[in-house]
């Protein structure tokens, strides 16, 4: 190994440079400080946990994505966080313990055994909030709120939004009474979009309910496009995917109402988290760039492994992907100042002024130059006053 290939990071895992680091951490703090308007505290679990912890609940999806150690003080595995969710949900249920709403936030590094898309790197930066112990649709909607604000203050113009409800999928499967076989084969041609092989299930086993999932995976459209599914389902006992789409129309209706820019779609082949997801999901998307910005959804009883079952959802997104978008407008001050080496005190006082709006960068020895510095200004002492002067 050559010696320049010994510094080379692991592929998949990348760093921030300036002024990128400076711009992420701008957009943490605003988003941080619009969650807590409203009435989120801030929570910073363990990079690392007992690996029974982090695989409980949304944590049984994430297994083949967490780095696992053994831990050398109790020979226990451990593990690197992958999803900051099921810690949250930790806290909420065993540490908090509160039998009312619970609002929580967080924003830090994550760890992924491969990236999630082509797109992204191997230890995103995640920020997001979750909601504990309010079933209704009001929370969801906050939620929702809040991953817009969140896209908003990362400076992205334009958001498409889809909508799901894994209640959908989940009730026709169960009406379908399939075997765990051909269930397994559904659930797959489904989640990629394979609509001969849907057609080829649905001939072979004859059955409506999976000609139905194969219309659905072909669907595409505004509120309507839900209207013709309840259509289809209406004299099948599908109770449960009914009851979803009923859900799904009252929600897009509210997000309508409350944000008439944002474009809305469907997309019913959304199986992300399928496993733990109890109700309505949601995505964001921005033209230009082909995967989620943000993704959240419902997911109830994710406390219960920890000691309490609690209604729950939430939403996170990546800050190092917000920052590649180039949309945020930063205002971290960019030019230099140059100020000259010296103890005089009217110097010392004018950097300390000048500091509160610009970056003000003292010489540390005689040597130091205003270009070697970067600088774009000087302070110069004119007549025994310290004044800025263009270089």
């Amino acid at each position: 190994m050559s010696l320049s290939d010994r510094w080379l990071l692991p592929d998949g895992v990348d760093e921030l440079l300036p002024p990128d680091a400076w711009t992420l951490e701008q957009m943490r703090r605003a988003m941080l400080d619009s969650y807590a308007s409203y009435g989120y505290e801030l929570v910073a679990p363990p990079l690392i946990e007992f690996i029974e912890s982090l695989l409980t609940g949304t944590g049984n999806n994430l297994d083949l994505k967490t780095f696992k150690v053994t831990d050398q003080l109790t020979g226990r595995m451990m593990g690197v966080r992958a999803d900051i969710t099921p810690q949250v949900a930790r806290i909420d249920s065993h540490l908090l313990k509160s039998t009312g709403v619970s609002r929580l936030c967080y924003a830090d590094t994550v760890l992924h055994t491969r990236p999630a898309h082509t797109m992204t790197n191997r230890s995103p930066k995640q920020i997001g909030c979750e909601l504990f112990g309010e079933p209704s649709v009001a929370a969801d909607l906050e939620v929702m709120s809040l991953m817009l604000e969140t896209l908003k203050l990362a400076g992205v113009k334009q958001v498409h939004i889809d909508l799901a409800h894994v209640g959908v999928y989940k009730g026709l499967i169960k009406s379908a009474e399939l075997n765990a076989t051909t269930e397994a084969e559904v659930f797959d041609a489904l989640n990629r979009k394979s609509i001969p092989e849907l057609d080829a299930l649905a001939e072979t086993h004859g059955s409506p309910i999976i000609e139905i999932i194969r219309d659905i995976a072909k669907l595409s459209g505004g509120i309507e496009s839900l209207e013709s599914i309840k259509t289809r389902i209406q004299s099948l006992t599908c109770d449960m995917a009914f009851q979803a789409i009923s859900a799904l129309q009252a929600f897009a209706s509210s997000i309508q109402q409350r944000f008439p820019e944002v474009d809305l779609g469907y997309d019913f082949c959304e199986l992300r988290g399928y496993s733990y997801h109890t109700g309505i999901m949601f995505s964001a998307y921005t033209p230009g760039f082909g995967y989620a910005l943000a993704k959240g959804g419902r997911y109830d009883a994710i406390g219960k492994d920890f000691g309490a079952s609690r209604p729950a959802t939430g939403f996170s997104a990546d800050l190092k992907t917000l920052v590649r978008l180039d949309q945020y407008q930063s205002n971290v001050p960019m030019q230099r100042v140059f100020a000259p080496m010296s103890d005089d005190l009217s110097l010392l006082d004018k950097i300390k002024v000048l500091r509160k709006t610009k970056r003000v960068v003292q010489a540390l020895n005689a040597h130091d130059t205003s270009e070697d510095l970067g600088c774009t200004q000087s302070l110069v002492n004119d007549g025994g006053e310290w004044v800025l002067k263009d270089i």
